[in-house]
């Protein structure tokens, strides 16, 4: 029988044991950190029946869709994990307790062509807050706190939390005699960075229909730039001509005022008129973060406010506001750009124990009293060469390796040794997980990126 080549499909993303765990630590932070704002884990099934997750129908989501029969069954893969907590929250309306505030971290899949850094299953770490019929705005002055919480404690300092709000832009189109293309022209908006403003005029003039004067106003409003403080100025004196974008600018005033008493920076926070998110959905205040020093990244968490997210599946109007990173994405750029910390510890074990001797009661013992303290520790009791033993425990990265003999035992030490430092110590069992203990907390000390 001929033997199958072991392959991965293009697209999808394996990793070896120590990037794992460095993609695990990330999560982990996210979890700790997105648990300190209130939030509850939530997982949804990968697989739903297509017609709940097409319920909007049509469109790119449809072309990219894993899709499949099983029987009568028509079912696909999730394609984010938005459509599935729209489902899950009007299925479980009457248990559930508003505000819902759920995160959720799981992988997703879209069938669309695999390039660098895109994939076609990839991990989306999401936290959305739901109401249930009205949402106050103060969530939407929360979230950029939480970003900035979240990339800070992964070990980023310079990034920029972007915000606008789609009023604004929704009523300014509107002045303009523009709403019915309102959508349209905030996608072309979107491309401002990518294809320049001469293209995206071209786009609103061509294909969208706009006058030139119509066009080059679009242009002036979306360049005003300077700090907070100006950029308000700026929507203040163009009040008064639609109630639409007085609301967004109130409302973008808002969740600026309580940024500082949330904890974030101005260094990490700016209001850019450009964000608009390419989404029909987004309703209110909108969201992009991107690091400075690699702009061409893009944004790294973006999301927004959106009026009714269960509109498809019941007639209760459930507001939310949330956002989304695209981890695996993220994780991939990260690890391009030599980011990802190197010294931090992504060995499987914190301790490797050689027994040297034929009883192994001893062993066991200690390998147990380490783990009861919260020392992770792996017994090594196969047939090779002491010197194979070492090599394998520097090659996992392993930080400290125990040696018992009959010598150890009879004196009631154990002897560790230091693989950093190669500095090996002879100390009873206590003392030895102390040493271990602390030795482990400095390593620990580091952020999972570096800059």
């Amino acid at each position: 029988m001929a033997k199958q080549t072991p392959r991965t499909l293009s697209g999808f993303m394996e990793l070896l044991p120590a990037p794992q765990r460095q993609m695990e630590r990330v999560m982990e932070i996210l979890r700790e950190t997105y648990s300190l704002y209130g939030f509850t884990p939530l997982d949804t099934p990968v697989i739903e029946s297509s017609e709940v997750l097409l319920a909007k129908g049509g469109g790119e989501t449809e072309k990219q869709i894993y899709r499949f029969q099983k029987g009568d069954a028509d079912l696909s893969l999730r394609f984010d994990l938005t459509v599935p907590l729209a489902k899950y929250v009007a299925l479980h309306y009457n248990d559930l307790t508003f505000p819902f505030r759920r995160f959720q971290i799981g992988k997703v899949y879209r069938g669309e062509r695999a390039q660098r850094g895109r994939f076609r299953e990839f991990y989306q770490a999401d936290i959305d807050v739901i109401g249930d019929g009205k949402l106050s705005i103060l969530n939407e002055a929360e979230i950029p706190a939480i970003i900035y919480k979240t990339f800070s404690a992964l070990g980023l300092r310079r990034f920029r939390i972007r915000v606008n709000n789609r009023k604004i832009l929704n009523g300014f189109y509107a002045s303009l005699g523009l709403t019915d293309k309102a959508g349209d022209i905030m996608r072309a908006v979107d491309k401002l960075e990518k294809i320049g403003p001469e293209k995206v005029k071209a786009i609103l003039t061509g294909d969208l229909g706009a006058g030139q004067e119509q066009a080059q106003e679009i242009l002036d409003f979306i360049s005003i730039t300077g700090g907070t403080e100006e950029i308000l100025y700026a929507l203040e004196s163009r009040r008064g001509r639609d109630e639409t974008f007085d609301q967004g600018a109130e409302e973008l005033r808002t969740v600026v005022k309580y940024l500082g008493d949330f904890g974030v920076p101005a260094e990490n926070f700016q209001v850019d008129l450009t964000i608009a998110r390419g989404l029909d959905y987004y309703t209110g205040t909108v969201y992009e973060t991107v690091l400075e020093d690699h702009p061409e990244i893009g944004s790294v968490c973006s999301g927004g406010r959106y009026d009714n997210l269960a509109e498809y599946y019941t007639e209760k109007k459930l507001p939310g506001v949330g956002i989304s990173i695209g981890l695996t994405r993220l994780f991939y750029v990260l690890g391009e750009q030599g980011m990802l910390n190197p010294e931090l510890n992504t060995a499987p074990a914190d301790v490797l124990i050689l027994p040297m001797t034929e009883d192994l009661g001893a062993a066991i013992a200690l390998a147990t009293a380490l783990r009861a303290s919260g020392v992770r520790a792996q017994l090594h009791c196969e047939e090779k060469k002491f010197k194979q033993k070492i090599s394998y425990a520097d090659k996992l990265g392993i930080p400290y390796v125990i040696f018992l003999g009959d010598d150890e035992i009879s004196a009631g030490v154990v002897a560790c040794k230091d693989m950093a430092t190669g500095e090996q110590t002879k100390l009873d069992a206590k003392a030895t997980i102390y040493r271990i203990k602390a030795g482990l907390d400095a390593r620990n000390q580091g952020t999972v990126i570096r800059e």
